[in-house]
């Protein structure tokens, strides 16, 4: 044994082959050469080398049944400039064992002369097989076997055995290797978004991409391929420019590194080269999340099946389709497309799908959202009013909302429905505050604020200026000026009207101003404050501006937030806050009932029952030429009488229509009409949660029976509630009820913010009454 290298003692062996250094050398500094093409011809170059080393070896040795086989990388021919050599020297057991040694010494001894990291090993096809039963790793490197030199029936032998046991066992091993990912990710934390990532450990990297082959090659289920091999040239050709660079065998792309590895790739800079590294990263995370749920899928099934096929005498029944909207149902823990849906022609059904997904807290399918991809249509500017409130519904559904995100943007239908978005898609942040890329932040963010919408008046507004708030990073010059006029256009596209455009618009660019102001300016100060209402305009847009500034640190970093920030944040709120209530508008006097709530009303009092009005609310044309429905507007008049709120209510839910807007009033009617008495006049915007709607003549009957207590609402609710089993679904942060003490000078003013489910308002009603 050798003292200073730890190796065996140098055997007695003819002159290693010359040349392969300096050729080497060659191909590696060739600048003509590079990527998949020089990868593929160093491990060629190897191959011969190592190949010239093993015939005069194995001759002088004495041994007649062996082969040197690659393995791992180099058994993929994927030889970066810094990689091991992974060699298995794989023997009959004919040859005794000091003549194995010795042709083993005589291949491993050169590879060490060079200085070259060698991962070695020596065994018997029995003793590789067994060994594979034992060590994961050892059997995933197996997987890649390649034979190089020597006995090629031994390799063949291997390689088939290999990959029979691998299927055979798949069962059993793929829940290891998920688990051995899983520890990995942990440890080593998620590619796309590290400034200092490592291309290979952390989640989304190489070791990712090799386990995907091998739950490819188990022929248990499959990964998407679209785009996952470009993405791992892409990190290849990164590790190797690094390899370049350092002259070492590291995958950590270290900060100081990586404006140099950017240049050797010929990229502009680092930023750009993090962004192609994250690009690539995320659709490996994305594949590797679409394929370990598809095998525990399988897995899960394969484990039923035989139990279902005992208890019942034949097949398992199919698995049941539960729907969740209009076109989209649940089904096996997935969200899919209906069979009646037809993605062709129903333009709001990508935003459907995923916010039914996300309130679910379901992943949706990768069919699913490749169907959906494939045949979506721009929609038209601006948005149907559905497309509007299905999108704050997906940002309002809490964590649940980023894996939907993350689909729907993996197949090219964000950056379709928001095109600025591709200007901050897998933009890194320099700031090591910031914990996500830009694009990330913004989800975050919007997931923050959603457990912050009780304590506002627009939610939808708080959400969606979440979603866009760095919206402007990408642009030169000061982001939260680009990012209002971004914002202003994105808003008006999307369906806001002209006020609530306006505020969005305030919110983005002055989204830094609470906390810049509360940590930097002195609060006592009168000037300070006056400036900072100037800015802001009006108490609700405070109220969204103090959410949104919170959502921001929260979904930034642990640094960017604490109690004590908080605090001065919320100081500051307060004192802004008395200056604007002082400017307050006067509450507008109620406006006069309309020509067909008055005939409704006469009607109503004539006949001492409800009368009901439909009307059908339509967007702009479609490309047929025929407007869209989104909606119903629902009038009803009856004479007043004690719980009319909660029995309208209970049946709109009964009739799954969901209520969008709502407005209750009572009207006196002047004697003169011949019917004097007060009626109360009920408007309400409604749409039907998925299927067509029901007839007027229905929902009037119902109405009339929840009145003289012959339909018991609240028992029918509770019985279709037990009838569906209970999901995930997002975990809702806990309903708020406040009086508005200055909210109007006309009535007294209840703020009931709450998560929306079936039957909600029909509750509040029963509360009030």
């Amino acid at each position: 044994m050798d003292a200073t290298t730890g190796q065996p003692d140098r055997p007695e062996q003819p002159e290693a082959p010359s040349g392969y250094a300096a050729a080497r050398l060659h191909l590696l500094n060739e600048k003509a050469q590079s990527g998949p093409p020089r990868r593929l011809a160093l491990s060629r170059l190897t191959d011969d080398w190592v190949e010239a080393l093993f015939t005069p070896a194995a001759e002088a040795a004495g041994v007649r049944g062996a082969a040197l086989v690659a393995v791992g990388g180099y058994g993929r021919g994927e030889l970066s400039p810094r990689s091991d050599l992974d060699l298995l020297l794989l023997h009959d057991g004919s040859a005794d064992a000091s003549a194995i040694a010795s042709l083993a010494d005589r291949i491993w001894y050169p590879v060490w002369d060079l200085g070259l990291a060698l991962d070695h090993s020596v065994r018997t096809p029995g003793e590789a097989r067994k060994t594979a039963g034992s060590d994961l790793k050892v059997q995933l490197g197996l997987l890649d076997a390649r034979h190089v030199a020597g006995d090629l029936g031994l390799t063949t032998g291997l390689r088939t055995a290999v990959l029979a046991d691998w299927r055979n066992q798949a069962p059993k091993r793929l829940p290891e290797l998920y688990e051995l990912c899983t520890e990995r990710a942990e440890r080593q934390g998620e590619l796309q978004f590290l400034l200092e990532p490592d291309l290979k450990e952390a989640r989304g990297g190489l070791r990712d991409a090799t386990a995907l082959r091998a739950v490819a090659a188990s022929w248990l289920a499959d990964a998407p391929r679209e785009g996952l091999d470009g993405a791992r040239r892409r990190l290849m050709d990164a590790r190797d420019a690094l390899h370049l660079v350092t002259g070492r065998a590291t995958d950590r792309l270290a900060l100081q590194e990586q404006d140099q590895v950017a240049a050797e790739l010929g990229l502009l800079d680092a930023d750009v080269l993090l962004r192609q590294v994250y690009e690539a990263a995320r659709t490996v995370s994305y594949a590797s999340d679409v394929t370990w749920r598809e095998v525990n899928r399988v897995l899960r099934a394969r484990s039923a099946r035989p139990r279902l096929r005992t208890m019942l005498g034949g097949k398992p029944p199919a698995a049941e389709r539960t729907p969740l909207a209009e076109g989209v149902v649940e089904l096996e823990g997935e969200v899919v497309l209906a069979r009646s849906a037809k993605p062709e022609k129903d333009l709001v059904l990508p935003l459907r799908a995923a916010a039914a997904a996300a309130q679910a807290g379901l992943p949706i399918s990768l069919h699913a959202v490749r169907r959906l991809a494939g045949a979506a249509k721009p929609l038209p500017v601006p948005w149907p009013a559905e497309a509007r409130e299905q999108l704050v519904t997906l940002l309002g559904a809490g964590e649940s909302t980023i894996p939907v995100w993350e689909a729907l943007e993996a197949e090219g239908l964000i950056t379709q429905l928001l095109p600025d978005w591709e200007r901050v898609r897998c933009r890194p942040q320099r700031n090591p505050v910031h914990t996500w890329t830009v694009d990330r932040h913004l989800v975050e963010t919007a997931v923050r604020a959603s457990s912050l919408t009780r304590r506002v008046g627009r939610p939808d507004l708080l959400l969606v200026a979440a979603l866009l708030h760095d919206i402007g990073k990408g642009w030169p010059g000061d982001h939260s000026v680009a990012g209002e006029v971004i914002a202003r256009d994105v808003a008006a596209r999307i369906g806001f009207d002209a006020g609530e455009v306006a505020v969005l618009s305030t919110l983005v660019r002055h989204h830094l101003l609470l906390i810049e102001t509360a940590t930097r300016r002195d609060l006592d100060d009168p000037a300070t404050v006056r400036s900072v209402a100037e800015q802001v305009g009006s108490v609700s847009t405070l109220e969204l501006l103090h959410a949104l500034t919170e959502a921001d640190a929260l979904a930034t970093g642990p640094a960017a937030w604490s109690a004590w920030r908080g605090s001065l944040v919320a100081d500051l709120v307060k004192r802004v806050g008395a200056v604007l209530a002082g400017d307050a508008p006067e509450e507008p006097e109620p406006a006069a009932p309309s020509a067909e709530q008055e005939r409704l009303a006469i009607e109503a009092l004539r006949t001492g029952e409800p009368v009901l009005a439909l009307h059908t609310q339509t967007e702009a044309p479609q490309e047929d030429g025929r407007p869209e429905p989104v909606g119903v507007e629902l009038l009803i008049a009856l004479p007043d009488q004690p719980g009319v709120l909660p029995a309208v209510a209970g049946v709109l839910a009964l009739h799954r229509l969901t209520v969008r807007a709502a407005d209750l009033r009572a009207v006196e009617l002047p004697g003169e009409l011949g019917v004097p008495g007060d009626v109360l006049l009920l408007s309400w915007r409604v749409a039907a949660e998925y299927g067509s709607l029901p007839q007027a003549a229905r929902l009037r009957a119902d109405l009339v029976r929840a009145l003289d207590g012959s339909l018991d609402i609240r028992a029918k609710l509770a019985e279709r509630e037990a009838a569906y089993p209970r999901r995930r679904g997002v975990q809702a942060p806990p309903p708020r009820v406040k009086v508005a003490a200055a909210g109007s000078r006309l009535a007294t003013v209840i703020e009931v913010r709450a998560q929306d489910a079936p039957g909600l308002l029909h509750r509040i009603g029963r509360a009030l009454e």
